[in-house]
């Protein structure tokens, strides 16, 4: 779908990128060369770049937004590795994609056993 801006654009003969067409931040045509350049297949499909484009754009949006979440969390402004860690290991299924990447300077989610926890006691029977 292609907005207004970009209708003025390439009516006026202006360059209007492949990105922005799509609707999309993340560079569908330095994706693509680099699809071309790379050899994973001999030939690649126009929309392929674009689809990867849109894949990888969606992708960071959700661990910049739970990343995002887990700073409000503790009280901050910036997003470190903390709180990405925090934010890939807390959701199924980035956790589930990113099961065997290690965050550096991410830490550990903490958990501490049941066994280890201080047994609860009734005061009132106590005393």
């Amino acid at each position: 779908m292609v907005g207004k801006k970009a209708m003025k654009e390439e009516a006026s003969g202006n360059h209007v990128s492949v990105s922005s067409r799509a609707g999309l931040q993340f560079p569908a045509g330095r994706l693509r060369r680099l699809l071309k350049k790379g050899n994973y297949a001999d030939r690649v499909g126009a929309g392929a770049s674009i689809y990867m484009a849109a894949v990888l754009e969606y992708l960071c949006a959700e661990l910049l937004e739970l990343a995002g979440n887990a700073a409000r969390d503790n009280k901050k402004a910036r997003i470190n590795p903390r709180h990405l860690q925090l934010a890939v290991r807390n959701d199924e299924e980035l956790n589930k994609l990113l099961a065997h990447v290690t965050i550096a300077a991410g830490g550990v989610l903490p958990n501490i056993q049941s066994v280890l926890l201080p047994k609860k006691t009734n005061e009132s029977s106590v005393g």
